[in-house]
């Protein structure tokens, strides 16, 4: 008897999460494209059938936007009710190619789901056989600076997925400015159950939800829908892990006072609210600081990205995604989403840090303790949480991928002496423990080790140096011509670092400092000074969670 399949729904609030999300399920379903993948993709893909007899295969997703004007355009116009579906406009024009995926053995069969809203569209569940994953060959249109999320995202969603609401006053995204803006927005009963009716929908098809995603801009009034989202989640699925990811674009520091108070209060008051209902929470930024001077962007080594396009570190930040989540993904793992972040999170340190190491250095004719031998000082990876390299940790979960079995153990001639003790390990998994252990010494380690690659598809941005070949390895000297990488080894981790106590404290200081009653956008941000003062006490709290040794830096 196979290992059950835990499924997970995710739900995305706001522009930037949703740019990191689009990148995110194009990289999954570029991965279910292979037949040697290893994860199982019905964690968070769902199987069905449309009203027109197609088979799909979609993400478990809900996005969270609001009505204006940019709407997504891979709707699977075959699930819409049959009035709806007479008036519909294809919205994709170009070539469609459909890939016969065979379905993960150690995932059950998709219950029967019930007819939606209206009961035009029904859905039935595979017994056995592959899905059908349509993916679009190219971007609907070339991809700018300027462009939506929806001009990258690859895959077919089901209209449930889309949960498009209208902004009370009548204005747009851009008017959704503070938490206290989002956190009324989805208080209201219209919204709430059309938010509740999606997560229905989707939650009672699963044989064992093991959890949520939350990916939720932090920076905009997005940040006060999702800390409600979070909160009604905990509420109505009491038991199941929720992971939440505050995401924030590479902000200018060149910004106006009123956007950027406004932009350090929201951060603020979600890191607190989204804490406090989630099972763990990680900021996920290329931003060196999560006040309002964020500070020089994360330096990779081999990439060539321009930080101010969404599009380039959007892409970052979702590999490091896709990588990170594998632990409770895998087929043949018994680790689950609430075990990993019990195991990470314990003490009150419910706010983890993010890194990676995008592409994870490796030679094409090396082997893995050759490539981990020059980082025995430090890791290869960089943070993605604003935080800084290279402090103490408690706890971490490391994922490192795209080794193939042939390149993880040393091939050393008999009779000769390791060089090194990652040398004499007699498995990948053995190397990349014994690295953590010497590296990370008294920090508790949970690794995984996978050797098929990230795959990135065509809408991945090719943002790599000259040393990455196609295969996405690392070469010393450069190449003479151009290359289009398809796949990169990654190695990403979750981790509860020491140094979350300084970015934490850098927070409280930001705020307190500022003359909260003379700011000009105060008054219209629905923040209580109440409000804000207790949820600078929490994150002064949470901070004192990450000291290395008690009664260390005392509150002035």
């Amino acid at each position: 008897m196979g290992a059950v399949c835990r499924e997970v729904i995710s739900i995305q609030l706001g522009q930037y999460a949703n740019c990191v999300g689009a990148h995110w399920w194009n990289l999954q379903a570029q991965g279910c494209r292979r037949s040697e993948a290893e994860l199982c993709s019905n964690v968070q893909f769902r199987a069905g059938i449309t009203q027109n007899g197609v088979e799909t295969y979609m993400p478990r997703l809900i996005i969270l936007d609001i009505k204006d004007g940019g709407l997504v355009r891979t709707q699977g116009a075959g699930y819409k009710e049959e009035e709806e579906a007479a008036q519909a406009t294809p919205a994709w024009r170009g070539k469609v190619t459909t890939h016969r995926e065979d379905q993960c053995s150690a995932g059950p069969a998709t219950q029967e789901g019930g007819a939606s809203k209206g009961g035009g569209s029904r859905e039935k569940g595979l017994a056995g056989g592959g899905a059908n994953l349509d993916i679009r060959e190219e971007p609907h249109q070339p991809i700018t600076q300027d462009g939506e999320w929806s001009d990258y995202l690859c895959t077919q969603l089901h209209p449930k997925s889309l949960c498009m609401l209208s902004h009370g006053s009548g204005g747009n995204v851009g008017s959704l400015e503070s938490f206290s803006q989002g956190e009324s927005f989805l208080r209201g009963v219209s919204h709430q159950e059309e938010v509740e009716d999606r997560l229905r929908f989707f939650s009672e098809e699963c044989d064992y939800l093991q959890g949520f995603h939350i990916l939720c801009d932090t920076h905009s009034g997005f940040s006060g829908a999702g800390s409600k989202m979070a909160e009604l989640i905990h509420d109505e699925y009491p038991g199941r892990g929720i992971l939440s990811f505050g995401t924030s674009p590479v902000l200018s520091e060149h910004r106006d006072p009123h956007t950027s108070t406004y932009q350090l209060m929201n951060c603020v008051m979600s890191l607190v609210a989204l804490t406090s209902h989630s099972s763990a929470f990680c900021p996920l930024t290329l931003n060196s600081s999560l006040g309002r001077r964020p500070g020089d962007p994360t330096v990779f080594p081999h990439l060539i990205y321009n930080a101010g396009w969404r599009y380039h570190s959007s892409a970052v930040l979702a590999a490091a995604l896709d990588t990170l989540t594998a632990p409770y993904r895998l087929p043949s793992s018994t680790l689950t989403m609430s075990h990993l972040l019990d195991t990470l999170s314990f003490s009150g340190r419910k706010v983890l840090a993010a890194s990676c190491s995008l592409p994870f250095p490796i030679g094409s004719s090396s082997f893995l303790p050759d490539a981990l031998l020059p980082h025995m000082t430090s890791p290869p990876w960089r943070s993605l949480s604003a935080c800084a390299d290279g402090a103490p940790l408690f706890s971490q979960s490391v994922v490192l991928r795209g080794v193939p079995r042939r390149q993880q153990i040393s091939s050393l001639p008999a009779g000769t002496r390791p060089p090194s003790s990652l040398h004499a390990c007699a498995s990948g998994e053995e190397v990349l423990q014994c690295y953590l252990s010497a590296v990370c010494p008294r920090t508790l380690s949970v690794s995984h080790l996978l050797g098929t690659p990230c795959m990135l598809g065509p809408t991945f941005p090719q943002f790599f140096s000259r040393y990455i070949t196609k295969d996405g390895v690392t070469e010393e000297e450069p190449l003479t011509d151009s290359t289009v990488v398809g796949g990169v080894p990654v190695m990403a981790a979750l981790h509860s670092s020491s140094a979350l106590q300084l970015s934490l404290r850098s927070l409280c200081d930001e705020v307190t400092k500022m003359d909260i009653k003379r700011s000009a956008n105060f008054s219209t941000a629905g923040i209580e000074e109440e409000e804000l003062k207790e949820a600078i006490d929490e994150l002064r709290s949470l901070a004192r969670c990450y000291q290395m040794y008690e009664g260390e830096d005392s509150d002035d």
